[in-house]
């Protein structure tokens, strides 16, 4: 979930400073905005499935 975090946070959509590998409610938040922004509608809304993974993959670098 850390990298989860530092992807979100290359897109300015999880802004904490501190990565700690969590899926909280900010981190959730986070995968539905992003998810809401891009049209991914295969991955229920707020989940980090494989439709929304791939995405965000393809659009961030590794951290």
């Amino acid at each position: 979930m850390t990298e989860l975090q530092l992807r979100l946070r290359q897109l300015w959509l999880y802004p904490y400073d501190e990565a700690d590998g969590r899926f909280d409610e900010d981190v959730e938040q986070a995968v539905k905005v992003y998810q809401w922004d891009r049209g991914i509608d295969r991955d229920p809304l707020g989940v980090y499935g494989p439709h929304t993974r791939r995405s965000l993959e393809a659009e961030t670098r590794e951290p």
